[in-house]
């Protein structure tokens, strides 16, 4: 049997080196006179050990990492073809502690098996779900996809059933998926790697999604800071439509659907869906007022699913395993699993996907093990750069949409940026009114104008003017902007800003007063 080498072909690991590590691979491979069959699959998301090199072997894949290319000699040396011991040894993948406390539903094949082998994604079980639904009528997938209580993940976490079902009652001539990949928030990467590493889940899910309302036609907005995501996700389109999983005859039924390719241009605000849509017609990225909502009059007029990418890729197996499977993980109203994007200034920094209920201290201590500097931790971000900033008092803080809410902060798309106590709360404030106010598509008054008089406000508190009355403006500023934004850039953005100053009033003291402080 020939030997089969993995080496992921994920952003994350080539930033980390995996190319030149698989060119040193392929030329010891040629100068030994050995054969063996490299495969450039996906991440499995733990970053803190890529590049990491797997070995299929008679006992099962061996993994080694994190991989150099100093190392492939030595490795070679160690029998590493057969999964002989290294000191980049780690041993059967999922024995991995990060890897092995996980709960993998969405991301099951993600690192596991080659990205554009079709065949490889059926027998990990790939197309189960979309077989199910061309049996069915698109109501019962509607109701099917509803009582599992999927929620979008993309962080507003509106039921996923109850966007399909407008849809589907909605009359309209023709009807649309659209795919929101436009993955913009801090530490997040959780959309990148699926299209990445397991892009047919994604295409799967748009298309059970079509056939549950009645779209013909699927759209995949992506940032244009994802090239790679971007070629693999045409490339498994145009496999997909060979094979027959998209097309006129979707596998083989009555039901026609088909997809396509988008770029966007780089603005964060068309992460929100009426930009994007705004966008993918050709228009500038700027805010629509709802309503009408999207599910009635979305792209070009006509009734729009729009979904994030996880949202998109957990319908398969929700239509394979049945609502009732994936209902039983989770906690309250929060159901399924939720792909956690642990990043920042920590320890063991990558994807932990994990049924919703874990503690945010759980998450931080034990998972990401504490900071990468070995200070203590001083606070999390959660919910990207719009999401609140928790401090340890709230670490026992259960991940779930309604607890997070509770306490003044948002899951938002799950990403985890952690700081140690070296951290300026006040810096982090004003960079949140900084980035608003760049990011700002102008549209409405509070988000343009608010943002910009709270770095303005921000400013005269750092330098010690009426630190007071100027604080008590920026808490006016946030209560404007919170309740008049027309969209979440506005809207969200007094989060990290009352967060910071809610949970670390000593960073807002005038400088003299620090000083003392410290």
């Amino acid at each position: 049997m020939i030997p089969r080498i993995y080496i992921p072909a994920d952003s994350g690991a080539l930033a980390l080196g995996a190319e030149k590590v698989a060119r040193a691979i392929e030329k010891e491979l040629k100068e030994r006179g050995v054969e063996a069959k490299i495969v450039r699959n996906g991440s499995r998301g733990a970053y803190f050990l890529e590049p990491m090199v797997e070995v299929a072997t008679a006992e099962g894949r061996v993994a080694y990492g994190p991989v150099k290319p100093s190392d492939v000699k030595s490795l070679f040396d160690s029998g590493f073809l057969k999964g002989g011991h290294h000191k980049r040894w780690l041993g059967a993948p999922d024995k991995i502690p990060f890897l092995a406390k996980q709960t993998r539903l969405t991301f099951a094949r993600c690192g596991v098996i080659d990205p554009l082998s079709l065949d490889s994604y059926k027998s990990h079980g790939g197309l189960k779900g979309l077989e199910n639904a061309v049996a069915m009528a698109p109501a019962d997938i509607v109701s099917q996809v509803t009582e599992s209580g999927l929620r979008g993940r993309g962080g507003a976490g509106f039921p996923t059933g109850i966007k399909w079902k407008t849809v589907l009652d909605t009359a309209g001539d023709r009807k649309y998926i659209v795919c929101n990949a436009d993955e913009g928030d801090s530490a997040t990467f959780a959309d990148r790697m699926i299209m990445e590493g397991d892009p047919f889940v994604l295409i799967e899910g748009m298309a059970i999604a079509g056939i549950a309302t009645g779209a013909t036609k699927g759209f995949v907005y992506i940032r244009s800071e994802y090239p790679h995501a971007v070629a693999t996700m045409n490339k498994a389109v145009a496999i997909a439509r060979k094979a027959g999983v998209l097309g006129v005859n979707v596998l083989g039924s009555p039901n026609a659907f088909d997809m396509e390719i988008r770029v966007g241009a780089g603005a964060y605000v068309c992460g929100e869906e009426t930009s994007l849509l705004n966008s993918l017609e050709g228009k500038r990225g700027v805010v629509r007022a709802k309503p009408p909502l999207p599910a009635i009059q979305g792209l070009f007029g006509k009734p729009t699913v729009i979904n994030n990418v996880i949202s998109l890729a957990s319908v398969p197996i929700i239509m394979d395993k049945g609502a009732a499977y994936y209902k039983d993980f989770g906690m309250g109203r929060s159901r399924g699993t939720i792909p956690i994007q642990i990043a920042g200034n920590v320890k063991h920094g990558g994807l932990f996907e994990t049924a919703f209920g874990l503690t945010l201290g759980e998450i931080v201590d034990e998972i990401g093990g504490g900071t990468a500097s070995g200070r203590p931790v001083k606070a999390v971000q959660v919910g990207g750069p719009l999401g609140a900033y928790f401090p340890r008092a709230l670490f026992d803080t259960p991940f779930d949409y309604e607890a997070f809410a509770a306490k003044d902060g948002l899951i938002g798309h799950a990403g985890l940026t952690v700081f140690d106590d070296t951290a300026d709360m006040m810096k982090q404030a004003r960079f949140a009114m900084e980035f608003c106010a760049i990011e700002s598509c102008g549209k409405c008054t509070p988000c343009r104008i608010g943002s910009t008089r709270g770095v303005e406000v921000l400013d005269k508190v750092a330098a010690g003017i009426e630190a007071e009355k100027n604080l008590a403006l920026v808490t006016d500023l946030c209560n404007t902007m919170k309740f008049g934004s027309l969209c979440a850039l506005g809207g969200f953005t007094p989060y990290p800003v009352m967060s910071s100053i809610t949970h670390f009033p000593e960073d807002f003291k005038p400088a003299p007063a620090r000083v003392a402080a410290e």
